[in-house]
């Protein structure tokens, strides 16, 4: 028996250090006393428990705060050195390769960009970087590289029809275990994620999640993508599918680029995406191959980008309408690859459309832009390993999801 509550004990403590993590983490900076309040903690527990993640180098002091009543408060953040994570995004498009430290700074980076994505091609790429990442860390800091997290979309073989994958590369990636053999880590965990679901965790944990805890993220990648936040908590859910929103049926897209569905409707992804948005602009003349090359806008794009931004909040409005019927949250955060600006107005397109067709009965969610930007998923991949580790949900954030059978990316999980 006083083995066992020594053990609760030891939970207890630890559970605690997580919270105090998180009420660091969320505000940026606090005092001891803002900490306790944030975390229902006595004050003596907080001062034990900063304290000692001092010592350990995970929190660190940032001066003193001025101006309030009494004396100057100490204020407490999160030491950047404290610990780092490989974050990896395998794209359809490109590899995002991002180092994360302990206070949510991205300390390195790189970008490769390829026509479509082999395995070997993708491991070799995904290697080299996190070797340079190693060698730039230095020998100290490395000792506080704490593992790599791997972000993809489940299906990265898959419609094939529309980015043009060869046969071969869709096959491989069928036979592809990215959990086991993949990466050559020096004995580093792996966790993997699919993209649009670490993307939300990457708003949850450094965006809209510091004030909303039930919301739902949309990504506007090379093809639409979701994931859900309800509690506070990333959902996953048995096939690490929920959110998977690309194949929700909408009315066909009025673009004179995109051919007529076979059925009655047509899926979000087609008419959400920026692949759709890219063969718009080359059927109709104007010669792109990336997103990016749309900033700033040239003239003679901005015409028929905007159709395709009109047609995008159209579908997009349509399919909110069906996940808050389904879901209820408190917003609708949509974030992805398009330059910011672009990503603002589609955006407000998006809510003013929206509006127009909420029903009667459905409660509005607030729709708004995410703050992530590109790197959503590379930061998401990032922070699974630093959440699995000091998160304060110690037995249900993302542990269902990498418990599941090994992942093959190129078939249903």
């Amino acid at each position: 028996m006083a083995g066992s509550k020594g053990s609760n004990s030891v939970q207890v403590r630890h559970y605690n250090e997580r919270v105090v993590l998180q009420a660091i983490r969320r505000s940026g900076e606090a005092s001891k006393a803002e900490i306790a309040r944030f975390a229902h903690l006595t004050p003596p527990a907080v001062a034990t428990i900063v304290d000692a993640l001092a010592a350990a180098g995970l929190v660190q002091e940032n001066g003193k705060r001025f101006g309030g009543k009494g004396q100057p408060s100490v204020m407490y953040g999160l030491a950047p050195n404290g610990a780092f994570s490989i974050g990896l995004h395998i794209g359809r498009r490109s590899l995002d390769a991002i180092v994360l430290d302990f206070a949510g700074s991205i300390a390195d980076s790189e970008t490769h960009e390829y026509d479509h994505p082999t395995p070997s091609q993708t491991a070799q790429i995904a290697n080299a970087a996190i070797a340079r990442f190693r060698k730039n860390l230095g020998a100290e800091r490395c000792k506080r590289l704490i593992g790599v997290g791997v972000s993809a979309p489940y299906f990265i073989g898959g419609w094939d029809n529309e980015l043009g994958f060869p046969l071969e590369v869709r096959e491989a990636w069928k036979m592809t275990d990215i959990r086991t053999g993949f990466l050559e880590t020096g004995g580093l965990p792996i966790m993997v994620e699919n993209d649009a679901s670490a993307a939300a965790l990457a708003e949850l944990v450094y965006g809209i999640g510091k004030t909303t805890s039930d919301f739902l993220h949309i990504s506007l990648s090379t093809f639409v993508g979701g994931g859900l936040v309800l509690d506070g908590t990333l959902q996953t859910g048995p096939n690490g599918n929920t959110a998977a929103i690309g194949p929700i049926p909408v009315m066909p897209s009025k673009l004179n680029s995109v051919p007529a569905p076979v059925g009655a409707f047509e899926v979000l992804l087609h008419r959400a995406s920026i692949f759709t948005l890219i063969q718009h602009l080359r059927f109709n003349g104007f010669d792109i191959s990336r997103v990016r090359d749309l900033e700033p806008m040239p003239a003679t794009a901005a015409a028929l980008t905007q159709e395709w931004q009109d047609d995008c909040a159209d579908a997009l409005a349509q399919a909110i309408v069906s996940c808050i019927a389904v879901i209820d949250v408190d917003a609708i955060v949509i974030d992805g690859i398009l330059p910011p600006a672009l990503l603002v107005d589609t955006v407000e397109r998006t809510r003013q459309r929206f509006a127009r067709v909420l029903p009667a009965g459905l409660v509005a969610p607030h729709i708004t832009a995410g703050c992530i930007g590109n790197k959503a998923s590379a930061t998401g991949a990032a922070l699974l390993q630093i959440y699995s580790m000091f998160g304060p949900d110690t037995g249900v954030l993302l542990k269902k999801a990498n418990d599941k059978k090994p992942l093959m990316v190129g078939s249903a999980p």
